[in-house]
């Protein structure tokens, strides 16, 4: 193999070597988010018990439990990707050899790659950022010409603008594509399969999920 065919094969490889290292990296971030919203989740769920024990009741902590909720659950989601603990079902596929449940795993994983860039487009369509650019970003002269006012409307009580909360849906996108493009070069033999410390139920193998 000659030197241009070297340099070939290693500029292959970085994208998924890259891919893979951003995706452990981002990881680990939403590991400390998870438990951080978790830890919010769970003051605020006390501290609405004590204020409607004694009677002062804080309007505006159920939103923001909810909201917690919201986020917590995408951000866990897309962690739960990379470790390969979503949902499987292998009433099938484990009647099949090592090399037909290699294929059904690649498939699958392809699959989560499809639907994340599916769910990127369409909240993209939805935001519609270059449609409130051209509008200056004006929010209200945006919704007009476009009948799309979610950058108009605000949460019920702790009245921020919406679309600050539904970030999360294009983050999640990003993120669950992200760890599904590192699953599917782990599957195709393209990186070595990546220990996820902290996450030894992450490490196990023959699950197509």
């Amino acid at each position: 193999m000659n030197n241009e065919a070297v340099a070939a094969k290693r500029r292959s490889m970085a994208v998924p070597e890259a891919i893979v290292a951003v995706s452990g990296g981002l990881l680990r971030v939403e590991h400390r988010a998870i438990q951080a919203l978790m830890f919010l989740l769970s003051a605020l769920i006390l501290l609405n018990v004590v204020t409607r024990y004694t009677g002062y009741p804080i309007y505006w902590i159920d939103e923001s439990a909810v909201y917690s909720v919201v986020w917590l659950t995408f951000i866990g989601a897309s962690a739960m990707t990379r470790m390969r603990l979503d949902f499987a079902v292998t009433m099938l596929t484990e009647r099949f050899s090592a090399r037909g449940a290699a294929i059904f795993r690649v498939i699958a994983t392809l699959g989560v790659v499809l639907f994340g860039v599916a769910l990127g487009v369409m909240c993209w369509l939805w935001l519609d950022p270059v449609g409130i650019a051209q509008a200056g970003f004006d929010a209200r002269d945006y919704a007009g010409q476009s009948f799309n006012f979610i950058y108009t409307e605000r949460t019920q009580t702790l009245n921020w603008p919406t679309w600050v909360i539904y970030l999360i849906m294009p983050l999640f996108a990003f993120t669950m594509t992200l760890h599904a493009l590192a699953n599917l070069f782990e599957d195709l033999g393209l990186v070595a399969k990546q220990e996820l410390p902290g996450f030894a139920a992450a490490n196990a193998d023959g699950v197509v999920n």
